[in-house]
């Protein structure tokens, strides 16, 4: 305890930035991710009813279908473009400069959101949103790579995990002030989907007040005193012979390869099991089912017969528990490994997801059934949490060295907002034609 009390103070530095980059950084897709979802109906209504003061008759479903369908998917549009250019801005400019203009690009899409229901323009919401979404693309990816470099060795597990952790924690702030007894109402879903800004704002005031990376001072901007600064700063005073040395020889051995492109990355053959690593943590992510039991965790809730009036808030018991796993990982990561927490997360996953299409396969003949389907849910949700959530993240970081690190966040990203641009564009129509689950 004695020991833990010491490092807090030590590290004050380090935890301090940490929750800056956090609630400026994975933070907002969180919770912009969230909030949408709280604002379907309403965005909607909004549609029709500036299309029908405009042109004096209203639109058809299937078209206010589309237009909702594209201002969900160009969020992901906006986010893979943002990925792309991610890592060609943070080589260039840094991981603090970047971050600090994707904070005023994400006051102005907050702006262009907000003010959408003054002026009646629906085509408010799709630039907001696409502005959004590269801020989204950007800050994903830089944020990740510079909890690593910020990080001592001791607790670089720990600040690779914060990223998610801080992304589950947008996630339920956007699911709690979306209730229609907060900011989810009528008058008040453009306050919720602007509200983000005022976190940018936050990170832009006070970012400038902490340093850039010591490895990239020291690699990059061969500026030694400035990491040695930097290290004072977040670590507190001591001696870095052993991290200096270790920058030292990652300098000694990029200066016979420079800071790598996608292309060069995809080309290397000396990293290409990283890179079919990266991959494969990526389309796990993408295909464990987590999308799915989001989506109809509304429908088993239900089929159980729990009351209309508090299913609303059962998303919200998900999104907690799944926070407090992540606060787990981040805890165990450093003491039983990355691999560990992977292979034995989507083993259990596995598990849960098998005894869940049991349970609601059974459910008519059982009624009990309804209420494991439940318990299920929460359960895949928690193992989530504690293995693959923060375990993937924090191996894409570490596997890669610092020149080919910005590519590759590039790719893990590309990956990610492509599966999720596919899922926006088809998702509405495909619930739309397949109607209500079977089981219901």
């Amino acid at each position: 305890m004695a020991s833990r009390l010491s490092d807090l103070i030590q590290y004050r530095g380090l935890f301090q930035m940490m929750f800056v980059l956090g609630i400026g950084g994975s933070f907002l897709p969180g919770f912009h991710m969230s909030v949408i979802s709280y604002s379907s109906m309403h965005i909607k209504r909004f549609i029709n009813k500036t299309w029908l003061e405009r042109h004096g008759f209203p639109l058809h479903q299937e078209t206010i279908t589309l237009l909702w369908s594209l201002i969900v998917s160009i969020y992901f549009v906006g986010g893979l473009l943002g990925s792309l250019c991610s890592g060609y801005l943070s080589e260039k400019y840094g991981k603090k400069k970047c971050l600090l203009g994707n904070n005023m690009l994400l006051i102005v899409a907050a702006l262009h959101v907000g003010f959408s229901r003054t002026v009646q323009s629906f085509e408010m919401i799709l630039i907001g949103r696409f502005l959004y979404g590269i801020s989204a693309g950007i800050c994903l990816n830089v944020h990740s790579q510079y909890l690593g470099e910020i990080s001592p060795k001791k607790y670089r597990g720990f600040a690779n995990t914060t990223a998610m952790l801080f992304l589950t924690l947008g996630k339920v702030s956007g699911q709690i002030v979306g209730l229609r007894e907060l900011l989810g109402t009528e008058s008040l879903w453009s306050v919720l989907l602007s509200i983000c800004g005022i976190a940018a704002f936050f990170q832009l005031v006070f970012l400038p007040f902490f340093p850039e990376s010591p490895s990239y001072l020291f690699v990059q901007k061969e500026d030694t005193e400035g990491c040695l600064k930097a290290m004072k700063q977040l670590w507190g005073h001591g001696d870095y012979k052993v991290e200096i040395d270790d920058m030292r020889k990652e300098k000694a051995a990029m200066k016979s390869t420079k800071t790598m492109s996608v292309l060069e990355l995809v080309k290397e053959p000396s990293l290409r099991w990283q890179l079919y690593i990266l991959i494969a943590l990526m389309m796990s992510f993408q295909l464990c089912g987590l999308n799915a039991i989001y989506f109809y965790a509304f429908e088993v809730f239900r089929t159980a017969r729990l009351d209309e009036d508090i299913i609303p808030y059962f998303p919200i018991g998900i999104g907690i528990c799944e926070l407090f796993s992540v606060i787990l990982c981040s805890s165990i990561i450093d003491r039983f490994g990355r691999r560990t927490l992977l292979w034995g997360g989507y083993g259990v996953m596995a598990g849960f997801l098998a005894f869940l299409v049991t349970a609601l396969s059974l459910q008519n003949q059982f009624s009990w059934m309804a209420y494991c389907s439940v318990i299920l849910i929460f359960l895949f949700i928690i193992s989530f949490g504690i293995g693959p959530a923060g375990a993937s993240l924090s191996i894409v970081a570490e596997i890669f060295n610092q020149s080919a690190r910005s590519s590759a966040f590039v790719i893990y990203g590309t990956i990610g907002w492509t599966g999720l641009i596919i899922i926006g564009m088809t998702f509405p129509f495909a619930v739309r034609q397949r109607g209500s689950p079977s089981w219901k």
